[in-house]
């Protein structure tokens, strides 16, 4: 019975109007890393930033707020409605006895107001506030530190060009605790020791752990590891992380610097400096050069998480180990004298590699977490790599052009790799979008030609 009650209780997530597509998934994964489970039944408007959730206990609310860069703050929902009227109402509904704990005369208080889309003048506010002294407050106001802090909640819309006079949704709640949202600006790349060309936004670096479940002590891979951007998350969060890449260069901190008004990196630009940065070295494993397409690894399940950003042919090239009997143009000098000979690496062959490799080395329920990138006019969920051993489990795009953009995709493991599975699934004709040398780089930089020719001839007019 006390279950039953717990999960009575309602909490209001205030959500970043941010990577829209990605919060779901996010929270999804979250409530499910800290032992909930999302119902189909919650009520959620996607684009909204106000979610209503059904969360069994308060030390889940705040479990899932400990991880969360999609969402702001969470509360517990005391009453909503669609007007002032309805607020109230629902307020005098709510049962006395889980408020009393919060109002007792020996406690302090004070409330926000939050609205969204819509400013209010301090007159306005402290006319909604007076307006809640039907509340059996009887702690004292205290502006600077309270014990308790209460929230009105507004919501006016998302269309800033279309405001209404009344908010169409009000919520009223507890305070429980903030987001991450700081971890943001704290792990942003403009402030980072060691970047390169495709260093992943932090935010996103973020989401995509998140999307992982990743929780400390699991060993997280990446096998396109860069500068280790997607590494500094997992670790941040407790987990041991390594990877692999096969440019020798970025490995060992060499070369060519990304930054403006730098020609060379310096001697300490690694992916080890990085995560001493943020004090996170103890869970740096190593990286290491080596071809993702080829096997280093012994047979087995290795890693809890596999997160990943492979390269499109854009910034970077997809690139393999090839023969000494191949091109010579292909031949590449990297520092200290360092030869490998590269050949193409299509882009079907990348994710089918990524998804067998998944499927052998991921424990059970382990993750996959990784970017698709693709051309939007021929877009299908057809599409998507599928293997016989992962389970789709989301797919959030993110713009990149208006013919272009990428798909996070999160896969989780749910049956065991066998050796007769390895190509069972290689002439499926999702594959066939991705044939051919460079496709997708063709079809990005023919959108991008086509979009140039345009501005010039409407400049011309």
């Amino acid at each position: 019975m006390a279950l039953a009650a717990a999960a009575l209780r309602r909490y209001l997530l205030l959500l970043a109007q941010e990577h829209l597509e990605f919060r779901l998934p996010e929270i999804t994964s979250l409530l499910s890393l800290c032992g909930g489970q999302f119902s189909g039944e919650q009520e959620i408007r996607v684009n909204s930033p106000f979610w209503i959730l059904n969360i069994p206990s308060e030390e889940m609310a705040r479990g899932l707020m400990k991880r969360t860069v999609c969402a702001k703050s969470v509360f517990e929902l005391w009453g909503h409605g669609r007007s002032a009227g309805e607020l109230y109402a629902s307020l005098k509904n709510y049962p006395t006895d889980k408020m009393l704990p919060y109002l007792q005369s020996d406690s302090t208080y004070k409330i926000h107001i939050h609205t969204f889309n819509k400013t209010l003048t301090q007159a306005q506010k402290i006319k909604k506030i007076d307006a809640l002294e039907f509340l059996p407050f009887k702690g004292k106001v205290n502006l600077k530190n309270p014990e308790h802090i209460f929230w009105i909640l507004e919501d006016y819309g998302t269309n800033p060009n279309d405001v209404p006079e009344e908010p169409i949704h009000l919520y009223f709640g507890r305070w429980i605790a903030d987001g991450q949202r700081e971890l943001i600006e704290s792990y942003s790349v403009k402030k980072r020791h060691f970047i390169g060309n495709t260093s992943m936004d932090a935010c996103l670096s973020f989401i995509m752990a998140n999307h992982a479940r990743v929780k400390p002590n699991d060993v997280v891979y990446d096998p396109f590891v860069g500068t280790g951007g997607l590494l500094i998350s997992s670790a941040h969060f407790g987990a041991y992380v390594c990877g692999t890449d096969i440019d020798y260069n970025t490995i060992h901190g060499l070369g060519k610097a990304s930054r403006k008004n730098q020609k060379w990196r310096g001697p300490d630009e690694n992916i080890r400096a990085n995560l001493r940065q943020y004090g996170l070295e103890k869970y740096y494993l190593d990286a290491l050069v080596a071809d993702s397409s080829r096997p280093i690894w012994r047979k087995g399940m290795l890693f809890d998480a596999i997160i990943t950003d492979p390269p499109y042919g854009i910034r970077e090239a997809p690139r393999r180990m090839g023969s000494q009997k191949e091109t010579v143009k292909s031949v590449e000098r990297s520092t200290e004298n360092h030869f490998f000979v590269s050949s193409s690496y299509h882009l079907s062959d990348i994710f089918f590699d990524l998804l067998k490799f998944a499927a052998e080395h991921l424990v059970m329920e382990g993750r996959l977490v990784y970017w698709l990138p693709i051309y939007r006019p021929e877009y299908t969920e057809e599409i998507i790599p599928r293997h016989p051993c992962l389970k789709l489990i989301s797919n959030c795009e993110q713009m990149l052009s208006s013919h272009t953009s990428r798909r996070l995709i999160t896969m989780e493991k749910v049956k065991e790799f066998k050796d007769q599975e390895e190509n069972s699934y290689m002439l499926d004709g999702q594959y066939m979008p991705y044939r051919g040398h460079n496709s997708f780089r063709e079809k990005y930089f023919s959108g991008v030609t086509k979009r140039i020719a345009k501005e010039e001839k409407d400049n011309q007019k």
